[in-house]
């Protein structure tokens, strides 16, 4: 078997349902319009699902949760009452750093909640809980940047690798270093891509600093502390220095 006929083997093996995210949104709607009580703009899959990097042992359902400009509500005040909203209707809940995870008949759904900064266009404010803060930020240029980047296989392994080895690696990070990563490199050349990324990680995660495309003064990297990039930095050498393709990822 090829390198690139076992990472395929991988990717079939990691595959999602493309239904399941229209599923949620469907039957989440109801409970978000209630909750947001006259101020919903918009519920769009977004994260992994919208960007088609989605792999079976991440989070399955991304949705992002547009309000009204006018919203009264402070942003920490949004983030909070969704988190009671939700854990009052019955769903195990957690807190995380600018969503609310829900689980539901053994699904991960993440819920987030944002204000739109003006009447028009698509420029969000989020609660950021890490830090008690906010940053600004626009899902359709992420969705449109990694969507388009011919590089959803390579950045899926990396996810299947995250996964496995445990790391908090979040997701638009990780994609912004696949793509940084393989910049003119072949488009299909997935097995070789893959090893040539991790070896960029090991070399570059602890240094690097990746801007949101959408809010250049949100560095994308600083979400994470220097001690968990030196643990991926690890993990990707560990990685590449194996002779089997099943120690890599599998």
């Amino acid at each position: 078997m090829t390198g690139l006929e076992y990472v395929n083997g991988v990717l079939n093996k990691y595959a999602v349902d493309p239904k399941k995210a229209a599923q949620y949104h469907s039957y989440l709607i109801p409970y978000i319009t209630e909750w947001a009580n006259g101020y919903l703009v918009d519920v769009k899959i977004s994260g992994s699902s919208a960007k088609g990097t989605a792999v079976s042992s991440g989070t399955d359902v991304d949705l992002f949760i547009s309000l009204t400009s006018i919203t009264n509500n402070t942003l920490n005040e949004i983030y909070e009452s969704l988190f009671s909203y939700m854990k009052n209707k019955g769903f195990t809940v957690r807190r995380q750093n600018v969503s609310i995870g829900i689980d539901h008949n053994s699904n991960q759904i993440d819920l987030v909640p944002g204000r739109r900064q003006g009447q028009y266009g698509n420029d969000h404010s989020l609660y950021v809980s890490k830090k008690n803060s906010w940053t600004k930020t626009n899902i359709d240029t992420h969705i449109s940047q990694v969507s388009n980047s011919n590089r959803l296989n390579e950045i899926k392994l990396a996810k299947i690798w995250r996964n496995a080895k445990s790391l908090d690696f979040p997701s638009f990070y990780l994609e912004l270093v696949i793509m940084d990563a393989l910049y003119n490199k072949t488009v299909g050349a997935t097995d070789t891509n893959f090893l040539a990324a991790l070896n960029f990680i090991a070399s570059n995660i602890e240094s690097k600093c990746y801007l949101d495309p959408s809010n250049t003064n949100n560095c994308i990297s600083d979400q994470i502390s220097a001690a968990e990039k030196k643990r991926i930095a690890t993990a990707a050498k560990n990685s590449i220095s194996q002779k089997m393709w099943k120690d890599v990822v599998a």
